[in-house]
């Protein structure tokens, strides 16, 4: 699958940096995600970020699919006035909140919240109009 994959659905310059895509739900998203990830970090000079955001987002993206059937949207932003801060949004349709489990050693999941608040600055959700928003801040390296 190639890098024309997803759907961008902006970038915008005002108010800070902003990229965000959406995502089909269906095999193949994680790695379109996290090049589309890699590609906007790259382009923003935040490559020392890229390898930490790639992961995560993945282990987001990856929780969507197991459950959503609808687009998944990625969204990185750059705050205006919050020069060390990323703060990176994984949305989805379902209502249902995710929770941070604590995964036993045979689990072969319940690890993808604990990465995320393990690495994070911090991270949250948010229900939406139509679904849930999973994000999580990284901090720029000044």
């Amino acid at each position: 699958m190639g890098l024309l994959a997803w759907e961008v659905i902006g970038v915008i310059d005002t108010d800070g940096d902003c990229a965000e895509w959406s995502f089909p739900a269906e095999p193949g998203a994680v790695r379109t995600a996290r090049a589309a990830v890699r590609g906007q970090l790259h382009g923003w000079g935040l490559d020392c970020l890229a390898d930490l955001a790639a992961l995560l987002v993945s282990e987001l993206v990856t929780n969507s699919m197991r459950y959503a059937t609808g687009p998944i949207g990625v969204r990185l932003v750059r705050p205006a006035g919050l020069d060390g801060t990323l703060l990176v949004e994984v949305s989805d349709p379902l209502p249902d909140l995710p929770r941070e489990r604590v995964a036993q050693p045979g689990d072969e999941s319940g690890r993808g919240l604990q990465l995320v608040a393990g690495s994070s600055r911090r991270w949250g959700t948010r229900p939406g109009a139509s679904g849930k928003t999973v994000w999580f801040e990284l901090a720029v390296p000044g």
